[in-house]
């Protein structure tokens, strides 16, 4: 975030910060918060805002707090409340002493709603939503006032007190705001600021029986906590008035509210509520599904959160709406998981390859590289034996033009170990494949051998006497392409069938001390990562990523990827080899 040619340029929220510290505006402050609703888990979108807030606090040395709205006690549990303090640290980022919820504010809340009563600024209106629907207007017809409007402000506190003693029932009875019915910007006509709602508060319990409405608490939290930079998405910039209406009726402190685009990923929703209707009708395996787009889903699956940190620096922040591709974000993990993942040999579509010529009972160690692009990650010992379980797609008995793989007649290297020479297969009744017989060269071997015989292909293989039995959950796009899915508006109607396909594949045997949480590449396949589900007797690892990195292909192709309303210029990524080391 540096200035000129050191850097990237500056956003425009960091324009504003600076101009505002230039002129020694809330006395040289900037303090940011995230504010998010405990009624679910937080997802991709919430980690751009998480990075945003906590990074600009960071940056100008300020401070950022983590509020949570909890205005809304019939969607919220202190489950989602945990979650959210989880995910906001494992994305590197602490509030220190600064964790605050709305409701430390409902004395004060209420109380600022009684003195907008007692100033004639709002009124208990008695209209159901229905009527209150139709008085409100539409966008081209101004709305019409509420027969309750012109109440005096001493029956207004009367209701109000009745409203807050727990006598008057849901629905029937609001608290509003007195602006404009006429107002072009319908939230300015006589919003909503109380409602009654006699639900269980998950840390007040029963003692309130009327909530504040978001916009009503959302700006006076700010207030209280001395906020000078509330930093939204861009589905509040119609809202901003009214916050800055009611800050000013009350002449209390008002920060200023700055709007920047939502982050909007292609293949996935982002949606809060559509994310639970997922959870809640079985569709998905919990919040943490790993095809979630939700963090703790991210984290689950293998993402890391310097990768998700980098994406979200690499998409940038605008006010313009636009839609990213999730391949960038795929490429922007596959850039540093080729970095920091260790290798090592899996089979996940395995056939039996013998080598006749091989002794029975001879076991030899083969050294092979922990990662290429890390010298100090070292190298590791590979058992090899007579019998190997190599993948079924690495031999054609009709080959392609340019096969550089397995074929009967034909040599190949086993990484790490021989060339060999395939002789001939066997086959069941069914005419499938169930071995392949070969011979092997014993001056071959990699990196001894005396042998210059080379040959261009090589394939990868596990001991079938050492390898280790594993479940392999290969994770895909929650929703179909677009241009597949034939009703676009209804989500589930777009759900992919083939999002998780679940086969047992064969490790190295070294994979049963595999670490929770760390990614290794399986060679020639893909990222993966033990899933938490995971025991010694049976290993469970999940696909991260795939090899191909889809995103630069397009790159290449010409096709730039829209970002928040701008094209991403500049050189194009390197395409990475396919086998990625």
């Amino acid at each position: 975030m540096a200035d000129g040619d050191a850097g990237p340029s500056k956003n425009f929220i960091q324009t504003i910060i600076e101009d505002d510290l230039k002129n020694n505006k809330n006395d040289g402050r900037v303090h940011t918060r995230f504010p998010p609703e405990p009624n679910g888990y937080l997802h991709i979108g919430h980690a751009k805002s998480i990075c945003l807030n906590f990074g600009l606090a960071q940056e100008y040395k300020g401070q950022c707090n983590l509020r949570f709205d909890d205005t809304n006690p019939s969607k919220e549990d202190t489950e989602y409340v945990d979650s959210i303090q989880d995910d906001v640290r494992w994305l590197g980022f602490d509030w220190d002493d600064r964790k605050f919820y709305a409701s430390d504010y409902f004395d004060k809340l209420h109380d600022y709603a009684v003195e907008l009563i007692k100033g004639g600024h709002a009124y208990v209106c008695e209209l159901n939503a229905e009527d209150m629907r139709e008085f409100r207007g539409t966008l081209t017809e101004p709305g019409k006032n509420s027969p309750h409007r012109d109440r005096a402000p001493e029956e207004n506190l009367d209701l109000f007190a009745r409203m807050k003693a727990g006598e008057i029932d849901e629905g029937k009875y609001t608290l509003r705001a007195k602006i404009d019915m006429a107002s072009p910007n319908m939230n300015l006509r006589d919003p909503v600021i109380y409602r009654v709602q006699k639900s269980h508060h998950h840390r007040t319990g029963d003692t309130w029986c009327i909530y504040p409405m978001y916009d009503f608490a959302h700006g006076l939290s700010d207030s209280l906590e001395g906020i000078t930079h509330s930093i939204c998405t861009l589905e509040f910039e119609n809202h901003r008035p009214l916050y800055d209406w009611i800050l000013e009726k009350l002449g209390v402190h008002h920060p200023q509210q700055i709007e920047f685009a939502r982050l909007n990923l292609t293949r996935t929703v982002m949606s809060k509520r559509k994310l639970r209707e997922l959870v809640e009708q079985g569709h998905v395996r919990g919040w943490d599904d790993p095809r979630m787009p939700t963090i703790s889903g991210m984290r689950r699956r293998g993402y890391t959160a310097s990768a998700i940190r980098e994406f979200c620096k690499t998409i940038g922040i605008t006010k313009f709406n636009g839609t990213i591709e999730m391949s960038l974000l795929e490429s922007v993990l596959r850039k540093e998981l080729n970095t920091v993942a260790l290798r090592t040999m899996a089979v996940l579509n395995p056939v039996k390859l013998i080598i006749d010529n091989y002794p029975d009972d001879q076991v030899e160690m083969m050294s092979a590289v922990n990662n290429p692009q890390d010298p100090e990650a070292g190298k590791r010992e590979v058992p090899f034996s007579k019998e190997l379980w190599i993948e079924r797609d690495d031999f054609a008995e009709v080959p392609p033009k340019k096969w550089r793989r397995m074929t009967v007649g034909k040599s190949v290297r086993l990484r790490y170990g021989y060339i060999i020479d395939c002789t001939h297969i066997v086959k069941d009744d069914a005419g499938v494949i169930t071995e392949i017989h070969c011979s092997y060269d014993a001056e071959t071997r990699s990196g001894t051998g005396t042998s210059e015989r080379k040959v261009k292909g090589a394939i990868h293989w596990v001991s079938a006497a050492h390898a280790k039995g594993a479940e392999v959950r290969l994770y895909d796009y929650l929703l179909k392409d677009p241009e597949e899915c034939e009703d676009k508006d209804d989500f589930l109607a777009c759900l992919n069938p083939n999002s998780l396909k679940v086969q047992t594949a064969y490790v190295e045997p070294g994979m049963k001390d595999a670490a929770a949480g760390s990614p290794y590449q399986f060679e020639r396949t893909a990222y993966f990562t033990l899933d938490k589900e995971s025991q010694s007797d049976k290993l469970v690892f999940n696909r991260i990523v795939t090899l191909r990195d889809s995103f630069s292909k397009k790159q290449k192709k010409g096709g730039q990827q829209k970002k928040g309303g701008q094209q991403k210029k500049g050189g194009q990524q390197k395409k990475q080899k396919k086998q990625q080391d």
